[in-house]
Formats: C-alpha cells, structure tokens, sequence
C-alpha cells in the first residue's frame, strides 16, 4: 500500500471512521484493475455534496438531511445478505462491534423466509 492511499491489492482500507477504527474489506481482482490508478493522493475523494444533488435533482429522492450516506449502508447490507453473504461478514464489512445492529441494516425480505424450509434439517426426515 503506497502513502496516503485508501486502495491495496484487492483491498480497500476505510479511514476516519464513526468509531475512529480503520477496516479494510477485500475486493476482486476484476474491481482492483477497474478502479486501480498509480496515484499519491486518496482514492475516495469527500463526494456527499454532489451525491445529495444527484439524489434530489436527477433521481426525485428526497432524504432528511444527514441520512443519504446511512440509507447507503442499508441498501448495501440488505443487498448482501439476498445476495447470500454471511452476517458475521457483513457485520466486519460495516464495522458494527454488536450483531443487533447488523442485523437491523440487513432488512430482511420477506421471500427469505422460505429459506426456514429449505435449511431446516427436520425436512428430510
């Protein structure tokens, strides 16, 4: 990792967090030569001014002010978990040192459910 940058080898490392802990999540190799440039400075550059224009004036959606970045996260874990990730993942990936909290970002669709009958072992009985 080369100084003063958020990117590795298929890693990404957050800094400056909510809970003043920097994490790291794994990326594909395929996103790494996407996103990859030999730079000095840092890769993610402070995007929440433009991002809440996009939001309001391109896409209609109006946020309470403060919330755009949070219902990010959200859409991310509720995403991951349909997509099969693992909580304990997610959990790491969004830095929350309780699972309570991960397992409120995850919002659950109601079509997961089903999942209580095709994992439950007393089916094959």
């Amino acid at each position: 990792m080369w100084k003063g940058s958020q990117l590795s080898k298929y890693k990404v490392t957050f800094t400056n967090t909510k809970t003043k802990k920097n994490r790291s999540v794994p990326i594909s190799e395929a996103l790494y030569n996407e996103i990859y440039k030999p730079t000095s400075g840092k890769l993610f550059e402070q995007c929440y001014t433009p991002f809440c224009y996009i939001l309001k004036n391109k896409l209609g959606i109006s946020l309470p002010s403060g919330q755009a970045s949070h219902v990010l996260r959200h859409s991310f874990a509720s995403h991951f978990m349909m997509n099969g990730g693992n909580i304990l993942v997610l959990r790491d990936i969004l830095g929350h040192a309780d699972i309570s909290m991960t397992m409120r970002y995850a919002h659950f669709a109601p079509d997961h459910l089903s999942e209580a009958i095709t994992h439950n072992p007393l089916t094959n009985l």
